[in-house]
């Protein structure tokens, strides 16, 4: 790895920390339909009615994001108040699953929008937050719902469209982790403790897609440039990586990115994942291209892949969320669909 510098910036977007803070607790709260799927016996909680006993599907998503901030704070051992800043996001207009889902907890907030990509980046700016000292502890949250993405940005469900094979199935749920300083808190006995050992953050890119049908392909370009950035900072192979695991490329997502690399001489194809791809069973379950959401890499992130590291199967991941920066109004308007990834370097220790 390139040796870091006082200030703690490596390369031309990444920041290594000197005391990586400690990713303390996750929670995934999920539908039916991906409790169903591979992961489904992981979450820590499933839920059967998409309505979350709500009445429309905005409240059904706020509620998740609600549950699934209570579940964190229970399995760290924490109360509302022991957290500084709540930082979260999710794809509906200005934010609502996420002001109307956490308001109750009485948490200072700062509310983000990253598309898909937002888990990345609350991680991230919690970690900056965390390491720089202005803040012990933060909660990093998001979530998604299938019927209010596609009520938003599609077609209602009850217009019965068909959906194109490269298209995603945005995922229902939410996820949450708590960042802290290290130095707050001791890992439990007999398990790595996880700690975020630095990010890269990702710029806007748009190779002049307009397909909303096919986000893999709008967004593979953003993570081919975040994983470049990060490789090309950091001066290390791809293989200094257990796992580089992108958001919700899906399957044609995922086969551009590996043809992308692979023109700058970097094969990523044996140790890439794709939470969109291992969220789903693509044979069962008919969803086409795989997951999509913000929901999808949160939890995938929290209930798959930070098991795998506490229990010491993987030391060193690229969990690398992915985004479509698209609303109705710039569709409407024949606009493209940038994209836009953010890495963050995660570790078992």
């Amino acid at each position: 790895m390139a040796e870091q510098n006082s200030t703690k910036m490596v390369g031309k977007q990444s920041i290594v920390f000197n005391n990586p803070p400690l990713i303390l607790a996750g929670s995934s709260i999920a539908g039916k339909k991906e409790g169903e799927g591979p992961l489904g016996h992981l979450f820590d909680t499933v839920q059967e009615d998409p309505m979350v006993g709500k009445e429309s599907w905005e409240e059904a998503e706020s509620e998740l994001m609600k549950e699934a901030a209570t579940k964190v704070l229970e399995k760290a051992g924490l109360k509302n108040s022991d957290i500084r800043y709540l930082i979260g996001g999710d794809l509906l207009g200005q934010l609502i699953a996420t002001s109307f889902g956490v308001a109750d907890l009485n948490i200072p907030i700062l509310g983000i929008y990253g598309a898909c990509s937002t888990m990345g980046e609350a991680m991230a700016l919690a970690s900056i937050l965390v390491d720089g000292g202005f803040a012990d502890r933060v909660l990093a949250i998001t979530s998604s719902h299938f019927a209010g993405a596609e009520k938003q940005f599609r077609f209602p469900l009850d217009y019965g469209n068909q959906r194109p094979y490269s298209a995603t199935w945005t995922v229902t749920g939410s996820g949450a982790v708590i960042i802290v300083n290290p130095n707050l808190h001791k890992p439990n006995l007999g398990e790595k403790a996880i700690v975020v050992k630095g990010v890269t953050i990702g710029r806007i890119v748009d190779y002049g897609l307009k397909d909303s049908m096919n986000m893999g392909a709008c967004m593979a370009p953003a993570a081919f440039e975040t994983i470049s950035a990060n490789l090309e900072d950091l001066n290390v192979d791809p293989d200094y990586y257990d796992r580089i695991i992108t958001g919700d490329l899906g399957y044609v997502g995922r086969n551009i990115l590996i043809e992308l690399l692979k023109e700058k001489n970097i094969d990523i194809s044996n140790n890439h994942m794709d939470c969109g791809i291992e969220i789903f069973d693509k044979d069962r379950q008919d969803t086409h291209a795989g997951g999509s959401g913000c929901g999808c890499s949160a939890i995938t992130f929290t209930a798959y892949v930070m098991k795998q590291l506490r229990e010491g199967a993987w030391k060193r991941v690229l969990f690398v969320p992915t985004g479509a920066l698209l609303s109705q109004v710039s569709f409407n308007e024949g606009k493209t669909v940038p994209g836009i990834a953010h890495a963050v370097m995660v570790e078992a220790v």
